[in-house]
């Protein structure tokens, strides 16, 4: 998906603009159903949740994948797709974190988030380089259709899972609690549980920035880096997004094979602090030796923070809070990347593409080495 809606997207209209309005499309759902996603996902079985989300993914991308075989696909089309798409993400998400932790006990906890983030940057590895590949020799259509198979595939294989029944908490003891206040009480024990880390709600706040430069240049900036200002093919674009995964996979190994790592914070940051310097020298590179090197040493930072704060929130976020946590990290983090989407399309047209990459790498890097300052990220262990 990564790959092919960029890709398809600039087949009908090649503009930054455009790709970033059908990101901020697809994140702005997200942002307005995740407060209310997170106690759904506290309060209602959560594989059958990911079951109706998977399901109906499904069915867009299906839908998709007819209209562009059949030459009748345009970018209304994409706006609704990602508006919709976004929206079943929402739902998705934090039922998925809520199952991961039930799942991921203190003993297995390093090597569990290992093996499944490793095992989504392998698909991710995978993935791009077919996308790209048999939308060279094929077209978008056969790409897409291979994305509706992973979607029934994911549904098929969650009927198989199981869950323990879990504590769900009675928020109040008045049934007459008016709808708002009861939403609120629930909505406010999230905010608690984070108040209660500064590691946590602080990392929540600063990747609200941080996220808005990250994403702007591998889901705006990037597609238009090897596609329009380097012309090179679809497939040279899957194997660079490819890289990041392979230097994902690496990293998640290393990581995989301590059950406990000390000092986490600090390894964390400055693992988003060398993957802004990997954005950064790709910007300023013509080789695609040099940028699939400068995306597996970018994938491999933010793997490592990945990895480190997945078992931190698995660590200090209770079983029965941890879908309203999961969403708040999630609304957090993404609030503002509808906004940091338009604005990256648009600052790239007002200074050029290869300055904007540069200027948002340098932000991941200083805002990265800043929070350092911060007792409470620079000593969490």
């Amino acid at each position: 998906m990564n790959v092919v809606i960029p890709i398809l997207a600039l087949s009908l209209h090649a503009s930054t603009l455009t790709l970033g309005l059908i990101m901020t499309l697809m994140m702005l759902p997200q942002v307005l159903l995740f407060p209310f996603t997170g106690i759904l996902a506290d309060r209602l079985p959560r594989v059958p949740v990911m079951i109706v989300t998977d399901l109906i993914r499904f069915l867009l991308v299906t839908a998709l994948t007819v209209l562009a075989a059949f030459h009748a696909l345009h970018l209304y089309d994409l706006y609704a797709f990602s508006i919709l798409f976004g929206a079943m993400v929402a739902l998705f998400q934090p039922a998925y974190a809520g199952a991961r932790a039930q799942i991921f006990t203190q003993p297995i906890r390093n090597a569990a988030n290992s093996l499944t983030m490793g095992a989504q940057q392998l698909a991710f590895i995978i993935g791009p380089s077919i996308g790209g590949l048999l939308v060279g020799i094929s077209s978008g259509a056969a790409a897409l259709g291979v994305d509706a198979l992973g979607f029934l595939i994911s549904v098929i294989s969650l009927f198989f899972v199981r869950l323990q029944a879990r504590r769900i908490e009675n928020p109040t003891t008045q049934k007459s609690t008016h709808p708002l206040k009861r939403f609120s009480s629930e909505l406010m024990r999230g905010f608690h549980e984070l108040r209660k880390h500064q590691w946590l709600w602080i990392t929540i706040l600063v990747f609200a920035f941080i996220n808005i430069a990250d994403q702007g240049i591998v889901a705006v900036l990037l597609p238009w880096l090897i596609k329009i200002h380097l012309e090179l093919t679809s497939f040279d674009y899957g194997l660079v997004t490819s890289a990041s995964g392979i230097g994902a996979i690496v990293t998640s190994v290393i990581f995989g094979h301590r059950s406990k790592w000390h000092k986490r914070g600090l390894i964390s940051y400055l693992g988003i602090a060398v993957s802004g310097l990997g954005f950064g020298v790709m910007a300023i590179s013509g080789s695609i030796i040099l940028l699939i090197s400068c995306m597996a040493i970018s994938g491999a930072g933010l793997m490592l923070f990945g990895l480190v704060w997945e078992g931190s929130l698995q660590e200090l976020v209770p079983e029965e809070a941890y879908g309203r946590v999961s969403s708040l990290d999630m609304f957090g983090s993404y609030g503002l990347l509808p906004i940091g989407y338009l604005l990256t399309g648009w600052v790239s047209q007002s200074i050029g593409g290869v300055d904007t990459i540069v200027v948002e790498a340098v932000i991941i890097v200083a805002m990265s080495l800043l929070s350092l300052g911060v007792a409470g990220i620079r000593k969490f262990d």
